[in-house]
Parts: structure tokens; sequence; C-alpha cells
């Protein structure tokens, strides 16, 4: 059983790896940035952070949000916020091809990076040791808000992120309605092919795969 928990973290690790794949082909699209990656070039636009380290930050930030809102945390939730935005960084200095100019050629890049992040999402969240710190985030005001739509809470968000984004001066265009409305959308299609619901995984918390680790009989 120990040994299936660290095959899980590689998983974990694998997972996001793909999904921040996705990610940079986004960046790399340079037709505006999704709400959370406008916030993050933004800060790091004012600090000496650059953009994995602006978001690291910002997941770790986060994640303290999550526990002080006392959403369920796992170790697919801490692996991803300090992870990600860090090979997003790697994936955005190792790029040898220039930053598009084309916009439909951008828009192909950001569609292609929507697919990727949906597989790596299905790859992270199979481990079934809880999503990432902006998803708890969500579920956690969404409980506290039980009569506005998920949905809505959601785009409050997002514009709220997206202002403090653009206001600190990140990339904003049309690449950012495509991924405010798109990216769900492609989402859902990839899930629908591969045939992958997530509400029907049962994610284990730290202390419960805590104690999985700590047992002497496996």
């Amino acid at each position: 059983m120990k040994k299936q928990i660290f095959l899980e973290w590689l998983q974990i690790a694998a997972g996001l790896a793909v999904f921040s794949l996705g990610v940079h082909l986004t960046i790399f699209a340079n037709i505006g940035l999704a709400p959370w990656d406008c916030l993050g070039m933004g800060v790091a636009k004012h600090t000496p952070l650059n953009y994995g380290l602006s978001m690291t930050v910002m997941s770790v930030f986060i994640l303290i949000l999550d526990l002080l809102l006392k959403e369920r945390i796992g170790f697919g939730t801490i692996i991803d916020a300090l992870l990600t935005g860090n090979i997003i960084q790697f994936y955005n200095d190792i790029n040898p091809f220039p930053m598009n100019e084309s916009l439909p050629a951008g828009i192909l890049y950001m569609l292609a990076g929507f697919v990727l992040m949906a597989v790596g999402m299905r790859i992270y969240m199979a481990a079934g040791q809880c999503c990432g710190p902006r998803d708890s985030l969500l579920v956690g005001l969404g409980k506290r808000m039980p009569h506005i739509p998920i949905g809505a809470v959601e785009i409050i968000i997002w514009a709220a992120v997206l202002a403090a984004g653009w206001l600190l001066g990140g990339p904003v265009g049309i690449g950012t309605l495509i991924s405010t409305f798109g990216a769900g959308a492609v989402m859902q299609m990839v899930y629908s092919v591969i045939r992958f619901e997530p509400r029907q995984i049962r994610h284990r918390s730290v202390s419960e795969v805590l104690k999985i680790l700590l047992r002497t009989d496996n």
C-alpha cells in the first residue's frame, strides 16, 4: 500500500507536467492569458520573482486560505502548489521558438493547451489525493455562498483575479475571453471522450495518507 502511495505521487507529478505544458501553450499563444496566469504575470512584473515563482507563492497563499476555510487538503494539493508554477516556468525557459505573433495560430495553440490541461488534470486527479489549491478555494467559497450557483462563484473569483492581473499589467486579450469561456467546454469534451468523471473519485486527505504510510503492517 505504501508503494502505491509513492506511485500515486509520481502520477500526480506526471499529470502536473502534462497540465503545465498545456498552460505553457496558452502563454506561448500570445493572445491574452487566463485570469490566474494573467495575475501571475502581473505579479512577476512588479517583483523580483519570475512567473513560476510568483505562481508558486500565490498557490501557497491560496493553500493557506483553503486551510482557513477548512477545506479537504491532500498531498495532491500540496504538490500542485509547489510544482505547477515552476514546471510552467521551465517550459517557458526551454522553449526555443519565438513568441507566436499570429492570431489564428494563437487560437490553435490555446485550444491545444486546453486539451493538454484537461488530460493532465485527469492524470493527477485519478490519483485520488485531492485537487489543486484554486479548486479547493472555489469549493470553500461556494459553501459559504450557498444561494449563489457555483459557476457564478467561479466567475466572481475569476473577475477579481483578472482585474488584479490587468491592473498589474498582466496580458489581457481575446485569449482571456477564450480561456474564461472555452477552457471548461474543452475540458468537458475531453472528459466525455475518455469517459472520465472527476466527481466519482474518492479523494484522501493528508491525514488519511499519513495513516497509511505510518502503518507497520504494510
